[in-house]
């Protein structure tokens, strides 16, 4: 069978997103004739924890681990909360006290390309002994954090190894990269490397159109596109929610704000007979300070339920339960690439999907062709109104289901199964 070194930061029991693309793909690789040996950090700083992914690793598998040094630790020292905001990604760009403005700016122009790059130096010279002794010759590289890649492009160069590297997000594009206040040497830098590394690796795998179209402009690696994907074995867990609920399950970022639909709902709660006492807006996650000030502008606190992260397998029973499921995208060009892992979960629980993202984002194109709901533009504010109106209607009728086309490709298997072609 042959061997695979995957290369990544976040596994279990960290929690959110990350982690769970090369969970699963770990999971099924071995069905295809692939053993992969996962390589960790020993100690790392996760912004979240959710053990239950651990129920999904392997028994036997081989999992090597090498200590790493974590600035976020240090920065906690100064302000735990805004040190662990950042490292998730939260960034309020509207109320920013010195230390916020001072830790991004450190973040940004003293820690490139991220916050990990002190893991990259020991982790080479750690692999690379590893790699010769068990004669492994294709490493997998997955970022963010795109330090990770500078691992592999260091094993790349030393060794005679196939080098794939998978970004689950993009790099100089991604949508927070314009608010850690970069200076024009940093952005240099951040945009050299960039190069270096779709330029080095031996095959790219990205989890968007865009993000395909983007690197294509940059480099003549091949490039992949593997989205994430559901478990096929998840199933029904419970009965539907008796209230009304539009439920989105996640991070709800600065900028994941559209004052388009709160104003939506606020209209029909106040206009539609019924929809004030059987409506709850259900939010699972980290809801920055903004949004959250925001919602509550518009919609009554009786109509909302903040419910705080919640464990995934929590999650996938929400997702199940809920009359609707909502997915939000901040409104500009650089997130037209990102399509959120939940996505495919949410096409799974077969709830009506009402999503809001940016003009040309690559998630309509999948709704649209499963069938699994509706996408707006953020200026769509009459049709948005419409459809959950029609949505209202259906479910007081008991009617409000979808008819998803089959959504096999987007199994984890399936997917497993178009990676280790590529292997």
């Amino acid at each position: 069978m042959k061997k695979v070194l995957v290369i990544t930061y976040y596994w279990p029991p960290a929690g959110g997103p990350g982690v769970q693309r090369w969970l699963k793909f770990v999971k099924y690789l071995r069905e295809f004739g692939i053993e992969p040996v996962v390589y960790i950090p020993e100690n790392p700083d996760y912004p979240m924890i959710d053990s239950s992914f651990e129920n999904d690793i392997p028994n036997d598998i081989t999992i090597l681990k090498h200590r790493i040094f974590e600035p976020y630790a240090l920065a906690r020292l100064f302000s735990k909360k805004d040190a662990k905001t950042i490292s998730k990604g939260i960034i309020n760009t509207k109320k920013q006290s010195f230390i916020q403005k001072a830790m991004l700016w450190i973040r940004g122009n003293f820690f490139i390309p991220d916050a990990r790059k002190f893991w990259v130096k020991p982790s080479i010279k750690f692999l690379e002994k590893y790699l010769q002794n068990h004669d492994i010759k294709t490493i997998i590289t997955t970022g963010p954090p795109h330090s990770v890649h500078l691992i592999g492009m260091g094993l790349k160069k030393r060794n005679n190894v196939k080098w794939l590297a998978d970004f689950r997000d993009p790099w100089t594009t991604i949508g927070y990269h314009d608010k850690l206040k970069l200076t024009r040497r940093s952005t240099k830098k951040h945009k050299r490397l960039e190069e270096q590394v779709l330029g080095g690796a031996d095959q790219l795998v990205v989890t968007s159109f865009t993000t395909k179209k983007e690197f294509t402009a940059i480099t003549d690696t091949p490039i992949e596109v593997i989205t994430n994907g559901f478990d096929q074995e998840l199933t029904a867990v419970g009965e539907l929610d008796a209230d009304f609920t539009l439920s989105h399950i996640g991070s709800l970022l600065t900028g994941r704000n559209p004052h388009v639909l709160w104003k939506v709902l606020e209209d029909l709660i106040f206009e539609e007979e019924g929809f004030a006492e059987r409506f709850k807006l259900c939010l699972a996650g980290t809801v920055s300070e903004d949004v959250l000030a925001d919602v509550r502008h518009f919609i009554p606190e009786e109509n909302i339920k903040l419910l705080g992260y919640i464990s995934h397998a929590e999650a996938i029973r929400m997702q199940q339960c809920s009359q609707m499921l909502l997915l939000i995208e901040i409104d500009t060009t650089n997130t037209r690439c990102i399509i959120p892992g939940k996505l495919f979960e949410y096409m799974n629980a077969k709830r009506p999907i009402v999503a809001l993202g940016p003009e040309g984002w690559d998630v309509k194109k999948i709704i649209q062709s499963t069938q699994t709901g509706d996408c707006f533009n953020y200026d769509e504010q009459s049709v948005l109104k419409e459809t959950i109106k029609k949505h209202f209607k259906a479910y007081m009728n008991r009617e409000l289901s979808i008819s998803a086309t089959d959504l096999t490709p987007y199994t984890r298997k399936s997917l497993t199964g178009q990676l280790s072609k590529l292997l």
